[in-house]
């Protein structure tokens, strides 16, 4: 039997925290176009574009797919009450013991009462599941009124579209999943069949952004 793409992803945390190898984990489409995760990126503290985006975020914060809890890092050093989600176990205990708040599960398991003000999804999470329109409607349900989503995408030209992928290591290689990769010129219209409003969309360097508002 496959490993899970989840226990890939912890085998490659794992793999870099205990010997700082460069060694390469991948995630591969149908057509063979292969991505290189950003590991050790994700382990690092928050980069400068990202403590940019994150100048735009109102606290309580909720950031979805939270991984190792870099953003949350980020946010509890500017004063900014913030949690995260996380299905990854490994994952989760890395971030509390960086002493962030950090809740293991699913979103769609999240209580709606909580009343955020603001929304992650970065490092492509919008494309969780394939279902980018129903993990945006949820995001929605979960805002406060007035409150945001802040939305990493794909360049403009990208179009919108959902593969399945699987990620591979060092010798193993998971099962496959679905994801969505969402693009600028696609994200007004899923938006707002999820209830939300784009209230900007930018550049920081080569990375894009969506500001989406909950009236």
């Amino acid at each position: 039997m496959r490993p899970t793409a989840t226990e890939i992803y912890e085998s490659g945390l794992d793999h870099l925290l205990s010997s700082r190898d460069p060694a390469t984990f991948y995630a591969v489409d149908e057509s063979g176009a292969r991505r290189r995760l950003p590991l050790d990126r994700w382990l690092e503290e928050a980069p400068a574009d990202e403590e940019l985006l994150l100048e735009r975020a109102e606290g309580p914060v909720l950031d979805i797919g939270c991984g190792a809890g870099r953003h949350l890092v980020a946010l509890r050093n500017r004063g900014i009450e913030a949690s995260g989600v996380e299905v990854s176990a490994f994952a989760v205990e890395i971030a509390r013991d960086r002493e962030v708040s950090v809740i293991h599960g699913s979103v769609f398991d999240l209580p709606e009462t909580q009343g955020w003000m603001t929304a992650l999804l970065l490092d492509g999470n919008v494309g969780i599941g394939g279902e980018p329109g129903r993990l945006l409607g949820r995001t929605a349900e979960l805002l406060a009124t007035g409150g945001r989503a802040l939305v990493e995408l794909e360049p403009p030209g990208v179009e919108t579209r959902v593969l399945n992928l699987r990620l591979e290591g060092p010798g193993d290689v998971s099962d496959w999943f679905p994801w969505a990769w969402v693009g600028v010129d696609g994200i007004e219209a899923l938006a707002g069949a999820a209830g939300l409003s784009v209230g900007d969309v930018w550049a920081i360097g080569e990375r894009w952004f969506a500001q989406l508002g909950r009236s």
